[in-house]
This record gives structure tokens, sequence and C-alpha cells, in this order.
């Protein structure tokens, strides 16, 4: 897998999770949800992206650009 796919499968498992807690448990998750979509839509601009910084300290290999979905 590379980071590209793990950022992608993070984001979607994040995505998923804070809207179905959102609707279960409290609306301010949804606050949750909406940071996520801001982090990637600026990734998208500047072409740096926090995730990506956290899987390569915890040991993932870089291959290229990874927010540039």
């Amino acid at each position: 897998m590379t980071i590209n796919d793990a950022i992608k499968a993070i984001a979607g498992i994040f995505i998923v999770g804070s809207l179905l807690l959102g609707y279960n448990v409290n609306e301010k998750w949804f606050l949750f949800t909406a940071f996520v979509g801001v982090n990637l839509f600026q990734s998208s601009f500047t072409k740096w992206c926090l995730m990506e910084k956290i899987l390569v300290k915890a040991g993932m290999k870089k291959t290229g650009d990874s927010c540039n979905c």
C-alpha cells in the first residue's frame, strides 16, 4: 500500500466514522468531518499533508507525492 492509498483510506474512515458519530452520538462530530474535508481541500493546493508526515514518521515508505489525489 502506498502512502497515497493509506491517506485515502484513513480519510474515508474518518469521514464515515464522524458522520456515524454525528448522527448517533452528538452533532458536534460533524465538525470533525468538516476538518477532514478542509484538510483534503487545502492539500490539493499546497501539496502539504499532515497525515503524510505522520505516516512517514510511523515508518511507511514515501513513494511520490501523496496528497495529489
